[in-house]
């Protein structure tokens, strides 16, 4: 090789090589594009299966909704009865210890001797 075709053979070599570098990166964008094409048609079906999904997800979340009404409404019937439940014990308590009080006094009554009854008899 001569001092003239140095510059040539680098010149090629360069070229050569922006050339392979830029078919590379159109290779690698083409495969790009054919991979989003297929995450289009993909996403296209996902939104095809939500939309057949989401009736049964509706209605479903519907019942749920329902359900937990229902406890809601169960519940509060509940806290109803136990505060009547409540009512009633504190009233039986109170009568009960009316009459134990009563009875206490009854009974402390009778025990208290007589001043004149007894006397006259002995």
């Amino acid at each position: 090789m001569t001092a003239q075709s140095w510059p040539i053979a680098l010149y090629l070599g360069v070229g050569l090589g922006a050339f392979l570098a830029g078919l590379g990166i159109f290779v690698a964008c083409l495969r790009a594009g054919m991979l989003f094409t297929r995450l289009g048609k993909t996403l296209d079906e996902v939104d095809q299966q939500i939309g057949v999904i989401s009736i049964p997800i509706a209605s479903t979340l519907t019942h749920v909704g329902g359900i937990a009404d229902t406890a809601d409404t169960t519940l509060a019937r509940l806290a109803a009865v136990v505060s009547q439940l409540e009512n009633v014990a504190t009233g039986a308590s109170k009568t009960a210890n009316l009459i134990g009080s009563t009875l206490a006094s009854v009974t402390s009554r009778m025990r208290k001797p007589r001043e004149g009854g007894e006397e006259g008899n002995g």
